[in-house]
């Protein structure tokens, strides 16, 4: 059994499967290039949120848990990398000099014997191209190789590191029994495929999947929007009783994997282009410009102007449910240059944003009471547990806001619209209430 694991690479990756392991009974050995977080974690204290990993790391650091600027040498029988592989802001290629650097890494510091496991997601046949000849390099035929790709959730990581089917590719035979033992100490569930760019293939398929579906919960908003309709309940109602796929709900499309692996299975494609995969990003990455000029210009028509006018924005992280506080792929990232084009001065507030992170992407941080008394409209971006359980009567003060574009829907529209305030979401602009009355909600169709 091999019980000794080197990670190189303890990003969110990275990290997550360094505690699992060590619950597991293994002995992990974590490597990363940065001095921040390697001295944070020898500290326990991980640099990112995910419920759970706080609590081993604090218990096992220094025992089970060990981090430096390298693997310890000829040590470690299994040496796991997941490094990141960001894509280009403005090419949208790949960049996988993070992934050649570990591979050449661990050929230095580990011996021919060890099992090596791509972990970051790739492009197909980036495990072949890049990783495989840096270990041959250093030690020649006796490479053992294999293709293991991470599909967990933020906010579910330990667990469904456990529990979801772990798909292991191989470059041999011999390759992928040691990645099938080795796994079958973490998971309880094995899927052997035939070769690395499988494997690989396997992750993008995942999700590049979840894009497209959320891309086409947006299309229908946008649809619903234009006739003046309620996108909730055209799906509402196209689901119910219906035995075809769900429709997915409208919503922002973020984080560090829906942002990027489009990119990287386009990237796969070679010279023939993906038919859906780079239209479906487009509509997703479209959607926050979208809602970032509506928003501007539903407060000129509330206020007579965009310029000089306050909205509260709640929620920043990427995504509010499971909590996390990931900003990469956040839609205020892009909303922020509309507002700031349009003269719209933005508060800020997030349960799990440090207002620190608020104020480098351009907000002034608030409190929920100050959301709603000192702005001139409210936008929830994501669907923390918080903002579910809002009540907006009580918030309110002598000065309300004109509007809430309430983009998951998670408010109670009927008291919104009873105190004389607008509310509006995805794809959803119903008209303000007239003074004095309450204006009327779409029916609701039973899920």
């Amino acid at each position: 059994m091999r019980t000794k694991v080197g990670v190189v690479g303890l990003g969110y990756v990275g990290l997550t499967l360094t505690v699992a392991l060590a619950e597991k009974g293994f002995t992990v050995y974590g490597a990363d290039v940065s001095p921040a977080v390697l001295e944070s974690l020898s500290r326990g204290r991980p640099h990112i949120f995910e419920p759970g990993v706080e609590q081993v790391l604090a218990e096992r650091v220094g025992r089970d848990v060990h981090v430096a600027t390298e693997l310890p040498r000829d040590t470690v029988d299994v040496a796991v990398i997941s490094v990141s592989t960001p894509v280009d802001n403005i090419t949208h290629r790949p960049n996988l000099a993070n992934l050649a650097a570990a591979a050449r890494a661990v050929a230095a510091t580990c011996r021919p014997d060890t099992l090596v496991v791509v972990r970051s997601t790739v492009p197909v046949g980036a495990s072949r191209r890049v990783v495989l000849p840096e270990l041959r390099a250093a030690w020649g035929d006796e490479v053992r190789l294999v293709m293991a790709p991470e599909r967990t959730i933020q906010g579910q990581a330990l667990r469904e590191l456990v529990e979801l089917p772990q798909v292991v590719g191989g470059l041999d035979a011999r390759s992928l029994a040691a990645g099938i033992e080795f796994f079958g100490g973490l998971a309880q569930t094995i899927v052997p495929v035939s070769g690395l760019e499988t494997a690989e293939l396997v992750k993008l398929s995942n999700n590049c999947h979840t894009d497209l579906i959320y891309s086409f919960g947006n299309e229908i908003a946008l649809i619903s929007e234009r006739h003046g309709l309620d996108p909730l309940e055209v799906i509402r109602a196209a689901n119910l009783d219906y035995p075809r796929p769900d429709l997915a709900k409208p919503g922002y499309v973020g984080g560090g994997c829906l942002s990027k692996d489009p990119y990287i299975m386009i990237d796969s494609a070679g010279d023939r282009a993906p038919f859906l995969v780079g239209k479906a990003r487009q509509l997703n990455e479209y959607l926050p410009i979208h809602v970032g000029e509506t928003v501007v210009r539903m407060l000129a028509e509330a206020r007579g102007r965009s310029h000089g006018t306050r909205l509260a924005v709640l929620g920043w992280a990427y995504k509010g449910w499971p909590p996390t506080d990931d900003m990469r792929g956040t839609p205020i990232a892009t909303m922020m240059r509309v507002f700031s084009a349009a003269g719209v001065a933005v508060l800020g507030h997030d349960p799990m944003v440090t207002d620190d992170v608020i104020r480098q992407y351009g907000g002034e941080p608030v409190g929920l009471d100050k959301a709603f008394t000192d702005a001139d409209a409210v936008l929830i971006i994501n669907d923390h547990p918080d903002y579910r359980a809002i009540h907006v009567p009580d918030l309110l003060g002598a000065d309300r806001p004109a509007f809430i574009y309430d983009s998951w829907r998670v408010l109670d529209a009927e008291a919104v619209t009873a105190a004389g305030i607008r509310y509006a979401g995805l794809g959803y602009l119903p008209p303000a209430p007239a003074a004095g009355s309450t204006a009327p909600v779409a029916a609701e169709v039973p899920a």
